[in-house]
């Protein structure tokens, strides 16, 4: 029978046959597209004709078409629906994906033909786009290698293979550690915490197949438990479990994983003629060395841990009052915080969730992207991987833009935290193509489902990237959607944020999930007053791993980890009673691949640029201003990677922002 990864789609929208795919199918389909897509590559090097941009450059967008098709399925249920096969697929995968790669950009003759067109791109007549494609590709195989030779060679390719061995080990033994825990709990246990939690805990014990209500390690479900459970020495078990998450010894422990990742990092920078991995990484983003980042993060560190520290004052008066004498810890933050947040804010966050569903909170997401570009979305009845997933055709004046898949509530098979992916990017060459993209979430599941005010804002920040992918319109794929520096991918999500604070936009989306009933607006005003509530925590928990993640990749790896991460906190003075928001053993980000690491400061240089920008928007017509939406898809959303991202900025605002807006934004200026 033929391979359905193989065959071609005959499905509405040339969707993957996701029915009709078995794990046995994934295997002899990576060959089998591994194998063409080398051919591919050998023919473009080979060939007798003199290179040119249509026989080299458009040769390479052409290529690997059934291993992207391949990847895009497995690696969509690798991250989203994982079992035991699939792991072990992962792990077979990885060094041949690495090998293959390293095959491409170790291609001399290829090489050659890319630094022909380089040399004599002024003469070669091409459009910006092509002119952009061209400095990437070139650009791309100068950092990956293809200058080297000899044993430097050998060992860079031995480095890549043995990188993705450590970023695929590191995933699956967080996700082991994560899938392996969970605090039962007995009925007295449940004092205290509002009724969406004990529904919360009741459905999560009911996937562990246990009788009862149980804490997992899902964010969405131990968050709220640290928030609302007066229980404080079921607190301090949860968090620590959280927080020892890759560090508990045995198989899974991800320690030294870190180390040697970080080790062969250093090596591989050093190979290619830089003196850190910090400074190879960050040539390439907007930010271009790390003492620009340094200089951005420690300009928001100071004043987040002033607010954090007299933060911490309040909180640990209010222990007292409870009768603990001794200090803040990390496990009691969020308890306090959350009563000081009722009792100064009037706010509870069980009113809250009633009027934040999920599904009111997707149609809020899908009306502003229709009142900003016209979009409209449909639900489509199509076969997908998993029964909670739901898929959307998403059109525009009658005309087909993209299909959206959502697919939202935790489980042990996904990873955790919440992404977004195209299994399809947008292009016009070699033929037009639709993008199909993905927003994957961990919400607690529930009848029907309610959010959090983060929860919501994470289905926004989500849903942002993805207007990036499907709003794309250029012509080859490599630089379509997310294809940009790693510390401008995360403006239009971080922007597309801001609508759900706009008060038109609560009033019509936030509607009781029972009476239907708007929210209150005295309830309302409350919700966006306390918005920027215990930012000096939020602050200082992310700028301190931002901070981590670039001093393990400056100067000498260390040998260490937990020494490396514990020295760096002291030299900060981080607080006592808040912990890095990714420890170095769970922080995936930086280790389950190189795309956050020495980046993952990019939300905040992101966040200076979304303040920045959305202001714009205020200073113009409002949230919704035609113009302005109108420039931003035009300079921003349908540009991709085409366009240096400092020029797509500066054609959107006029200029480059400075962190005033962004400190303002948080509440920690006034």
């Amino acid at each position: 029978m033929t391979n359905p990864l193989l065959a071609e789609w005959k499905t509405p929208f040339d969707l993957a046959p996701f029915a009709a795919i078995d794990d046995e199918d994934f295997a002899p389909a990576f060959e089998a597209a591994l194998e063409a897509a080398r051919a591919e590559i050998e023919a473009i090097a080979d060939t007798p004709e003199a290179p040119s941009f249509a026989n080299t450059l458009e040769a390479l967008e052409a290529s690997g078409k059934d291993l992207d098709r391949v990847l895009s399925v497995f690696f969509t249920l690798a991250g989203a629906d994982s079992n035991p096969k699939r792991q072990e697929l992962q792990r077979e995968f990885g060094p041949k994906l690495a090998a293959h790669s390293s095959a491409v950009y170790g291609n001399k003759a290829l090489f050659a033909r890319i630094e022909a067109l380089w040399q004599a791109r002024d003469t070669l007549d091409l459009t910006p786009e092509q002119a952009r494609v061209l400095m990437l590709s070139h650009r791309g195989f100068r950092r990956a290698g293809a200058g080297l030779s000899g044993a430097e060679d050998t060992r860079m390719r031995e480095i890549m293979s043995r990188l993705s061995v450590l970023g695929t080990a590191f995933t699956q033994n967080l996700l082991a550690d994560e899938a392996g825990w969970h605090m039962e709990l007995s009925e007295a246990d449940l004092e205290g915490l509002p009724d969406f939690v004990v529904d919360t805990a009741r459905a999560a014990g009911r996937e562990k197949g246990v009788e009862g209500p149980v804490v997992t390690l899902s964010r969405s479900l131990i968050t709220p438990f640290l928030q609302f459970s007066p229980r404080r020495d079921l607190r301090k078990r949860a968090f620590q479990a959280w927080a020892a998450r890759g560090a508990n010894g045995g198989e899974a422990d991800n320690r030294a994983v870190a180390e040697e990742t970080l080790a062969l990092r250093a090596e591989r920078a050093n190979l290619l003629g830089y003196d850190s991995f910090a400074g190879f990484k960050l040539e390439t983003e907007m930010a271009k060395t790390p003492e620009a980042v340094r200089e951005l993060l420690m300009a928001v560190w100071a004043p987040a841990k002033a607010q954090a520290e007299a933060d911490a004052e309040v909180l640990t008066a209010m222990l007292r009052s409870d009768g603990i004498n001794g200090t803040l810890e990390p496990w009691d933050w969020r308890y306090y915080a959350e009563k000081r947040r009722q009792a100064e804010h009037d706010l509870q966050e069980a009113a809250l969730k009633p009027y934040l569903s999920l599904e009111r909170m997707i149609e809020a997401a899908f009306g502003c992207a229709n009142r900003l570009f016209g979009l409209e979305f449909k639900a489509l009845d199509v076969p997908l991987y998993h029964p909670d997933c739901r898929a959307w055709e998403v059109t525009r004046g009658g005309e087909h833009v993209a299909v959206f898949i959502g697919d939202y509530f935790a489980r042990g098979s996904k990873r955790s935290g919440a992404w977004c992916s195209a299994m399809r990017g947008q292009a016009k060459w070699p033929k037009v193509q639709g993008p199909v993209v993905i927003n994957v979430c961990n919400f607690a599941k529930g009848d029907p489902a309610l959010l959090s005010y983060d929860d919501a804002r994470t289905l926004f920040h989500e849903f942002g990237h993805a207007l990036h992918q499907m709003l794309s319109d250029v012509t080859y794929e490599s630089v379509s959607g997310t294809s940009v520096a790693r510390d401008f991918v995360e403006l239009p999500s971080q922007l597309y944020e801001h609508w759900l604070e706009v008060p038109e936009v609560l009033e019509q989306y936030a509607t009781h999930v029972e009476t239907g009933a708007a929210m209150p607006r005295d309830l309302l005003d409350k919700m966006l007053k306390a918005a920027t509530f215990d930012m000096g925590f939020q602050t200082v928990e992310y700028v301190a791993s931002a901070l981590v993640d670039l001093a393990f990749h400056e100067g000498t790896p260390p040998e260490d980890l937990m020494a490396r991460q514990a020295e760096v906190l002291e030299e900060l003075g981080m607080p006592q009673a808040i912990t890095m928001r990714h420890a170095s053993p769970h922080f995936a980000h930086v280790f389950s691949g190189d795309g956050y690491s020495s980046g993952y400061y990019s939300y905040m240089w992101s966040e200076v640029m979304d303040a920045d920008a959305f202001e714009a928007f205020e200073e113009a017509g409002g949230p919704f201003d035609p113009e302005r939406a109108q420039a931003l898809e035009a300079h921003i959303l349908s540009r991709g990677g085409s366009e240096d991202a400092e020029a797509l900025y500066r054609a959107f605002r006029g200029r480059l922002p400075g962190v005033a807006a962004l400190l303002k934004g948080r509440g920690l200026a006034a």
